[in-house]
């Protein structure tokens, strides 16, 4: 896909699973279209409620450990000029891709109508020879793309959604980040630091303390085929094109 003209959205919408999942990967795409005018919804699948291997917390911390996270996620999503986050709260490390998740996320695609919805790839279980991708990661991501197509577009299905007014909404495109092959990038130059910036609000999160060079060397390799300085990349599905569009 050629970059010589971003694609711009007028109304997208993140699906992660927890809260700083988008500012470690997507967080530099939304704040540039959230300058550019774009209405952004932020969805949280979990709150992050299991992330802690405090020995002095047990499930009774949870509550106290989800309002902290959603609390840094809010404010993370200041700082890109997100518009609305939503948090749907299912248990933080036991996520699968069931009916349930699926057709609540169709419900929130039919409600804000975004022309992009952008998460993560439901198939990337590895990468490098350090990091098993997070099942909640796979199973937030394919319930996502599931809901793009086909719950969100097809009137028939989850039909109590229809009774209750959400009417079909298809989506144009779907951005997926960590894909094995990427196909379109995001120059986020000028939103970079405050991709950074929202990262460091998450400050119960160990992982995100003094990341800055590392969050900097992982933009400058996702840009390094185009030439960009720091960039953001995608696999871009394109399910429905724009009057006159030919392609990208």
């Amino acid at each position: 896909m050629s970059n010589e003209k971003e694609y711009l959205p007028k109304i997208a919408m993140s699906i992660i699973a927890h809260p700083d999942d988008q500012d470690f990967t997507i967080a530099g795409t939304l704040a540039k279209w959230a300058r550019a005018g774009c209405k952004v919804i932020s969805v949280l699948v979990t709150s992050g409620d299991s992330g802690s291997n405090d020995v002095t917390h047990d499930a009774s911390h949870k509550p106290v450990l989800a309002k902290q996270r959603e609390a840094e996620q809010q404010a993370a999503n200041a700082v890109l000029g997100v518009a609305e986050t939503v948090f749907l709260r299912y248990p933080d490390g036991e996520l699968v891709h069931s009916l349930e998740l699926r057709k609540d996320l169709t419900r929130l695609i039919r409600k804000y109508k975004p022309e992009v919805v952008v998460t993560g790839d439901p198939d990337a279980r590895f990468y490098g020879s350090e990091y098993i991708n997070h099942p909640d990661h796979r199973a937030a991501a394919e319930a996502a793309v599931y809901a793009v197509f086909p719950s969100a577009g097809t009137r028939l299905i989850f039909t109590d959604l229809l009774t209750a007014g959400y009417e079909p909404h298809n989506v144009k495109r779907l951005y997926i980040h960590g894909a094995e092959k990427s196909d379109t990038w995001v120059d986020i130059r000028e939103t970079f630091e405050t991709k950074l910036e929202a990262l460091k609000k998450h400050v119960s999160q160990v992982d995100t303390h003094g990341v800055d060079e590392w969050l900097r060397e992982w933009a400058r390799e996702e840009g390094k085929e185009k030439g960009l300085a720091f960039a953001e990349a995608y696999r871009v599905m394109i399910l429905q094109k724009d009057e006159g569009e030919r392609g990208v």
